[in-house]
């Protein structure tokens, strides 16, 4: 079921990205009123997974660090 993305809020998505498992985010997609297959539960939350930043990644982000350029980048120790 395709999902109405001017209805989803950040706190939806906040609680979304805390489900440890299908089952957790079907129930919580009932009760905000969204039907949610466990094969599209599953599918979100490995959509969910592939979002989140290693600690190195995001180190990077945070410091301005050189991201993915191996050994071109003068600031790399």
């Amino acid at each position: 079921m395709p999902i109405n993305k001017n209805k989803v809020t950040k706190e939806m998505i906040q609680k979304a990205m805390a489900c440890e498992n299908a089952e957790e985010l079907m129930a919580l997609a009932k009760s905000e009123g969204i039907e949610l297959t466990k094969e599209e539960a599953e599918t979100y939350l490995a959509e969910m997974d592939d979002v989140e930043l290693d600690e190195a990644a995001l180190k990077n982000v945070a410091g301005g660090g050189c991201y993915n350029v191996a050994n071109l980048c003068p600031f790399k120790k």
